[in-house]
């Protein structure tokens, strides 16, 4: 681990935060690796349930990746293969809320996309600025923008490379909440001690099957439900769930 990445566990809930702001969080190769290795960490764990990723001081969510070690890639097809922030984001295994405090530029972007859910600072700003620099963004940006927020929206995010406010981002559907930025990180946490409670099974089965409705066919996603419903179904927290419902009590769900 980096410094400039802090992980923490809290009973079921993990935060990875991103902790440069003097540099608006921007991240460096070896904060990219340090990130993979507490997305590992947390899915391995039995004991962690939902990962928020923030981001550290009041200016900043990231800003993306730090423009002055881009030149540091020995040739395009190294930078081609990086280990990327993004895409290990992604490979999180467990529910993710991003709680997004002011920019949330480029890569910064796309590592909020990444999550599951998100939230926003009142002083929350969203851009997808590469194109002012000559290239577009990698990971993810169009795909993931897109779905959120429609294709027009997208197109002019990514096509200005202007950004919108937390508001803005709100009405488009890009974020879920917009919250007092002093609010950020409690409403993060309430949220992720509501998921926390629900049969952890169960809740990283629905990721999977939020995932498998934007990337099948609808029918074959149907039916990638139902296998997964037959999963969960099959499970100790399921019979849990069941009895606790028959016994009019709460269940105590084991991830089993």
């Amino acid at each position: 681990m980096t410094d400039d990445i802090l992980f923490t566990v809290d009973g079921h809930v993990a935060t990875i935060t991103l902790n440069r702001p003097a540099k608006l969080n921007a991240v460096t190769p070896e904060m990219s690796k340090a990130i993979v290795a507490a997305v590992q960490e947390c899915n391995d764990s039995d004991t962690i349930r939902v990962v928020i990723v923030t981001g550290a001081g009041e200016r900043a969510f990231c800003a993306g990746s730090d423009i002055k070690e881009l030149d540091t890639y020995a040739s395009p097809w190294q930078f081609r293969n990086r280990a990327d922030y993004c895409d290990a984001i992604r490979k999180l295994l467990k529910p993710t809320i991003a709680a997004v405090n002011g920019y949330a530029f480029g890569g910064g972007l796309e590592t909020s996309l990444s999550c599951d859910i998100r939230i926003a600072s009142d002083n929350a700003q969203f851009a997808a600025p590469e194109i002012k620099l000559g290239w577009i963004g990698g990971g993810g940006m169009a795909t993931f923008l897109a779905h959120s927020v429609g294709p027009s929206n997208a197109a002019l995010m990514i096509m200005t490379g202007d950004p919108i406010p937390a508001e803005k981002a709100l009405a488009w559907g890009l974020v879920s909440e917009v919250v007092p930025q002093a609010d950020l990180l409690a409403r993060a946490r309430a949220i992720a001690d509501v998921i926390a409670s629900r049969a952890p099974i169960a809740a990283e089965t629905a990721k999977l099957n939020l995932q498998a409705a934007f990337t099948m066919p609808q029918e074959q996603a149907i039916h990638y439900e139902r296998d997964l419903q037959t999963i969960c179904f099959a499970t100790e927290d399921a019979a849990e769930g069941r009895a606790a419902f028959k016994e009019k009590r709460q269940p105590t769900f084991k991830r089993r």
